[in-house]
């Protein structure tokens, strides 16, 4: 008898949470019905990778994303230059809330990334994930009760790649976005906020954790951008991929997303993508998007719902 679809586990997860899952009052206003502590199991041997085939995944732009988080940058405009829209509701409703005016989503994006300085003010995000990825700020003594930051914080994706090299059984392999002191700086906590990695027979695995998740929208890129960072740390650490585990808290589909789920959960998967990357740069921060392909993915349609602020 055939293994079921790897990604049957995940319509299997949003069938229960739309059947069982508790009604609840959340920070949007939107509600959602919500199941808590969830996990999913995908092996990513031989190129594989958790990509729904029952609707389609922009899997450049979840790419695009993931290598603007390596940069550090905390800025939008760098997404948005690229067509990449997955962060500027945050900053559009903060400048519509401030300002009063109404101003259309492509026009502000475009002003953003048309003038510098609109973008300074308007399109930061404070100390998201990547800042925290590359940049976790450091504070040093400089007197009496005086602490000073130090120019260059902790880059833990550096010292991940280099701890995997050189001590691959350490239970440390550990990156960490849920910085305590600057949640309140950042447009939007760290929801995929911890990443374990584990090494055995030249195998890399990796846990995410991940306190807030929307299935429905979310998820579809959180599984793509953890398999790629695993499959990216195998390359640079001559290691190859071994199994993604997906760990979920507060697993919720969003009540305004029925049409989507409804849809979703009718269709049945299939196929096997397979992701090949065309070349081996000198570090895990110098990859582009042209370096990735995938092979074998035929996706169903389209499947669009609105994103919860």
């Amino acid at each position: 008898m055939a293994s079921p679809h790897y990604e049957q586990q995940y319509l299997d997860l949003m069938r229960r949470i739309w059947a069982e899952g508790d009604e609840r009052v959340d920070r949007t206003g939107v509600g959602t019905r919500s199941v808590f502590g969830t996990m999913l199991r995908f092996d990513l041997s031989n190129g594989q990778m958790p990509l729904l085939t029952t609707k389609r995944v922009f899997w450049k732009t979840a790419t695009r994303e993931f290598l603007w988080f390596l940069t550090g940058d905390t800025n939008i405009r760098a997404l948005c230059a690229q067509g990449v829209e997955i962060w500027t509701d945050w900053p559009l409703a903060r400048y519509r809330r401030e300002t009063g005016e109404a101003i259309d989503r492509a026009v502000f994006s475009q002003r953003i990334v048309e003038d510098a300085d609109f973008a300074a003010r308007w399109g930061d995000l404070g100390p998201v994930y990547g800042k925290q990825w590359v940049d976790w700020p450091v504070y040093e003594p400089a007197g009496e009760g005086v602490y000073r930051r130090r120019a260059h914080g902790v880059n833990q994706i550096a010292d991940l790649v280099h701890e995997l090299r050189t001590d691959p059984g350490s239970r440390r392999h550990i990156v960490e976005g849920w910085n305590v002191a600057e949640l309140d700086a950042m447009a939007l906590p760290p929801c995929h906020k911890t990443y374990q990695f584990h090494v055995a027979d030249g195998r890399l695995s990796g846990v995410l954790y991940q306190r807030s998740c929307d299935v429905a929208l979310g998820l579809p890129f959180n599984l793509w951008g953890a398999a790629l960072f695993i499959a990216m740390l195998a390359q640079q650490c001559d290691l190859v991929p071994g199994d993604l585990v997906w760990m979920g808290g507060d697993t919720h589909l969003y009540r305004n997303h029925a049409d989507l789920v409804e849809a979703q959960m009718a269709r049945q998967p299939a196929g096997s993508p397979r992701l090949e990357i065309r070349r081996r740069p000198d570090s895990i921060f110098d990859y582009a998007i042209e370096d990735f392909i995938v092979h074998d993915y035929h996706p169903q349609g389209h499947l669009a719902a609105p994103v919860a602020v």
